[in-house]
């Protein structure tokens, strides 16, 4: 695999796996789900793929099927992690495992209960920490199970829904960069967002 493979660069890191395109996608997206590893372009990958399926020589079927059960697997873990440690993993000052992250992952869970691990698959950073908080909070197994698989197989349906759509169309298929870039500014907005209100909000306070 080339050294210079760009992190975000989700079309050259699927073509640098080669045969091992299915194992490489299930490996990427199960990290980014539930290792805390929340900088994996998981949402990407999986559209690309898609897009890209005959040239990387699968289907769009394979890549539902691995990615469900990659994304599934990895809040699996997540939760797991959350049981058995919960917030000890993380530090104020750390480069990744930091608590302002978790804080935000625990309001998102709080706010929204089991739909949390629907709706925050499709928040970059939300959809790592997301089950790691469910397994912080005690969340009953079952019921985290329920919403995991519905939350794992809907998130990867739409993006490969998504992605079939737009395979079809010449344009996109020759111009997959782009619309990654695009892929990738329109998902993090959510992020972005948050933070530009919790700001505007301290600012506020203070001003008081």
């Amino acid at each position: 695999m080339p050294l210079a493979i760009h992190l975000f660069d989700a079309a050259s890191i699927l073509h640098a796996f080669g045969p091992w395109v299915l194992v490489g996608l299930a490996v990427l997206v199960f990290v980014e789900s539930g290792v805390l590893f929340p900088f994996l372009p998981g949402d990407s990958l999986i559209l690309t793929a898609t897009i890209l399926a005959s040239a990387l020589g699968i289907t769009p079927w394979q890549v539902a099927v691995v990615g469900s059960l990659a994304a599934i697997a990895g809040d699996q873990v997540g939760y797991l992690l959350g049981r058995r440690f919960g917030r000890r993993l993380f530090r104020e000052d750390a480069r990744v495992l930091k608590r302002a992250r978790l804080r935000e992952a625990e309001a998102f869970f709080v706010r929204y209960g089991g739909l949390s691990l629907v709706l925050g698959r499709f928040v970059p950073v939300v959809r790592t920490y997301v089950p790691l908080a469910a397994g912080a909070a005690a969340m009953h197994y079952r019921r985290f199970i329920v919403w995991n698989t519905i939350g794992g197989v809907g998130w990867v349906a739409v993006l490969t829904v998504v992605g079939v759509l737009l395979g079809g169309i010449p344009f996109v298929a020759h111009n997959i960069d782009a619309l990654m870039v695009v892929v990738v500014v329109v998902s993090v907005l959510p992020v972005v967002i948050g933070v530009l209100r919790k700001r505007s909000a301290a600012r506020r306070a203070v001003r008081r």
